[in-house]
């Protein structure tokens, strides 16, 4: 028979967030957001947003302070924020590329494309390369299987991509 020790010798607390201090140009630009919501949650996407613009990504910090403002929980907004795959919680690149994984495009040869440019940024998914030009992630599908294979750049989505194009691509992204 085990039995379970009800207080644990040790208890560990971590605090994610680092202080952080909203510019007063993005709490009047969440505010606004609110003003056009019958529930302030509604605002949430919008809010990470906003941070999001200001940052390149939502800072740990900045969960609370925009769960205060919308006078919800921060874990509400971190619910948000984890779910929604255009919301980065980490930094990324100054150009993130997101290759469709989809059913359709890995027909097409999404595979061969998320490979060669691994091996091209010298990077694996979810790594930004050495000089923060590219981050590189799946993405479930862009909606495009009629066109595929299909990333997104930022916000440019480019179709019918090859293995031949990613050069050429690669450089418009300075």
């Amino acid at each position: 028979m085990s039995t379970v020790n009800p207080t644990p010798s040790k208890l560990i607390v971590t605090d994610r967030g680092q202080p952080y201090e909203m510019v007063a140009e993005d709490r009047d630009a969440i505010l606004h957001a609110i003003a056009h919501y019958d529930d302030s949650r509604a605002a949430s996407i919008d809010a990470l947003k906003i941070v999001q613009r200001r940052h390149g990504w939502v800072p740990d910090g900045a969960i609370s302070v925009i769960g205060k403002l919308l006078n919800i929980p921060g874990s509400d907004v971190e619910g948000v924020a984890t779910f929604y795959n255009r919301i980065y919680r980490q930094p990324v690149g100054r150009h993130v590329i997101a290759v469709c994984d989809s059913i359709s495009c890995f027909l097409m040869g999404s595979d061969q494309i998320y490979g060669q440019l691994q091996t091209k940024l010298s990077i694996k998914p979810g790594q930004t390369t050495k000089d923060g030009r590219f981050t590189l992630l799946p993405i479930c599908c862009l909606g495009a299987c009629d066109r595929g294979p299909v990333l997104m750049v930022n916000d440019n989505t480019h179709f019918n991509i090859s293995v031949e194009s990613l050069d050429q691509l690669l450089e418009q992204y300075k």
